[in-house]
């Protein structure tokens, strides 16, 4: 049976979901309609880059369907005229669903709520100035309906939840994947700042950097194939990637379970040989 998703009250006044699978809220405590705007649609410069009248975007992990809309926010503030083409990437149907029946969208301007309330019904929509797709099923596999596309996104939105809570969509394989369908100079963008998901990152060929912190210390990441799109690592953070926490988690077939994909890396840690987290913590505490 499918959960029954409720509004939780988020610090800036927006709302999101708790997810009783995961044991996580669907956002941070801080703000549901902050993380989206300062993890996502910033950081992937939309507003500078509807100038070019046309954008692609690759929300994965669609969820309450916040990213995308803020992402749009941004793009029409910036030039009302600009299209955009999304292609979204969702589990569990009942999460934007929900969002629908209990108006979570209704704080985004015209037209955003009303035409992603027909994505969500319709899966699919095509006006002159949004086409999109909404995609339901194991994004393991549903990546590959987009590699297919040869869909290159100017701007990725990585949402899944914690590392810890749903490693299969942080492995060196499913991020490869997410990478190939990047523009030469697309930005993906999450929340997260797990040496794992980094590393992942590094192995598929992106350049990394930190995003600002939204409502906690630690930043989130962004990624990209273009060398002068960010700043780089600071040593502190470049020597937490040579860490037992920067063993990336693996899923050669794409199809393993948590369970298995977790003790994989435990066993890949357990050989490593690397310093821990703790000691290389310790190390700098010492420095600083």
């Amino acid at each position: 049976m499918s959960q029954q998703f409720d509004p939780c009250i988020t610090e800036d006044g927006s709302y999101t979901f708790f997810s009783e699978e995961f044991g996580q809220t669907f956002h941070s405590r801080y703000g549901a309609r902050a993380e989206s705007i300062f993890k996502y649609a910033i950081p992937t410069l939309l507003a500078d880059r509807a100038s070019r009248g046309h954008l692609r975007l690759l929300d994965i992990c669609y969820g309450l369907g916040y990213n995308s809309a803020a992402a749009l926010s941004a793009i029409w503030r910036s030039n009302p005229n600009c299209t955009v083409e999304i292609i979204a990437l969702e589990l569990d149907r009942t999460v934007p669903i929900s969002a629908i029946e209990h108006h979570l969208l209704a704080e985004w301007e015209e037209p955003i709520s009303q035409l992603l309330t027909r994505l969500v019904q319709a899966e699919t929509i095509d006006t002159p100035k949004c086409q999109a797709q909404l995609i339901f099923g194991d994004a393991r596999q549903t990546i590959d309906l987009v590699l297919d596309q040869s869909f290159q996104a100017d701007a990725i939105f990585l949402d899944p939840f914690s590392p810890l809570s749903c490693p299969q969509l942080w492995t060196v394989e499913f991020i490869d994947r997410v990478a190939r369908c990047c523009a030469a100079d697309g930005i993906i963008a999450t929340y997260s700042c797990a040496a794992a998901a980094r590393t992942a990152m590094i192995q598929a060929g992106l350049l990394i950097a930190d995003s600002l912190p939204v409502g906690r210390k630690a930043p989130g990441t962004i990624a990209s194939f273009d060398p002068v799109q960010f700043p780089p690592l600071s040593q502190q953070e470049l020597e937490h990637l040579q860490t037992r926490a920067a063993i990336p988690y693996r899923d050669p077939t794409l199809s393993d379970s948590m369970a298995s994909i977790v003790n994989r890396r435990e066993l890949e840690q357990d050989h490593c040989g690397w310093e821990t987290t703790s000691q290389w913590k310790k190390r700098w505490r010492a420095v600083s």
